[in-house]
């Protein structure tokens, strides 16, 4: 079932390269929401990649935390578990107003996971839902069910911040650090490991594509 919480007014569109520090984003995404809210200040969706590291949200269990000096660790505030971030993982970052979209956060999220869902159909992946698991999922040949997207989103004054995960082709060993959104029984999977040759550009291109479709047309940034 299509989701859609569109609005007409403009999200400013950016996109990052290289790899951006985790704090660094994270302090920007809480400001910009907070400006969003008060300010009224331009919806964003904001692109890029991150350093290897993991995150936790506020249900993470520590002892899902397997290798705790691996990698970085950061407590971020969002909805969740813990999660890993690296290069080869597009991550999105949504700054935006729900005041104007429904003031549903279940749909929000619901729609995310239909954003994902059509970026993904893009390089004939057939990603789904699963009830009880936030984030999508695709279902292997063999019948064993592997994440490819993550999502975990904050509120505040009722504009979100965090976002989404998608990974297209980061280091898998990688995972093996934490028990992923706390789901032991399934593994991650990624286009790559899926035999999809997809690039970074191929990808963006059609979370630009849907994410206009299903929440607002973009801006990009100059």
């Amino acid at each position: 079932m299509t989701m859609k919480i569109y609005s007409p007014s403009p999200v400013q569109w950016r996109v990052s390269d290289g790899l951006t520090p985790y704090p660094a984003a994270h302090d920007y995404m809480k400001n910009k929401a907070l400006q969003v809210a008060v300010e009224g200040a331009q919806e964003e969706v904001w692109l890029l990649q991150h350093p290897p590291l993991y995150t936790a949200g506020t249900s993470a269990d520590p002892s899902d935390l397997v290798d705790a000096n691996r990698f970085d660790v950061f407590e971020t505030g969002r909805g969740g578990q813990y999660t890993y971030h690296g290069p080869g993982q597009r991550v999105g970052y949504v700054m935006l107003d729900l005041r104007k979209r429904g003031r549903d956060v279940s749909v929000f999220v619901r729609t995310l996971e239909q954003w994902i869902i059509d970026t993904l159909a893009e390089f004939d992946v057939k990603a789904e839902r699963r009830c009880g698991r936030v984030g999508v999922w695709v279902v292997r040949e063999d019948g064993r069910e592997e994440k490819i997207a993550a999502i975990g989103v904050r509120l505040k004054k009722w504009v979100s911040f965090h976002g989404i995960s998608i990974n297209l082709n980061p280091d898998l060993s990688h995972f093996g650090g934490i028990v992923p959104c706390g789901i032991t029984e399934h593994g991650v999977t990624s286009l790559q490991d899926l035999g999809k040759t997809a690039t970074l550009s191929d990808l963006d291109q059609a979370l630009e594509k849907h994410f206009a479709r299903l929440f607002s047309p973009i801006e990009k940034q100059a």
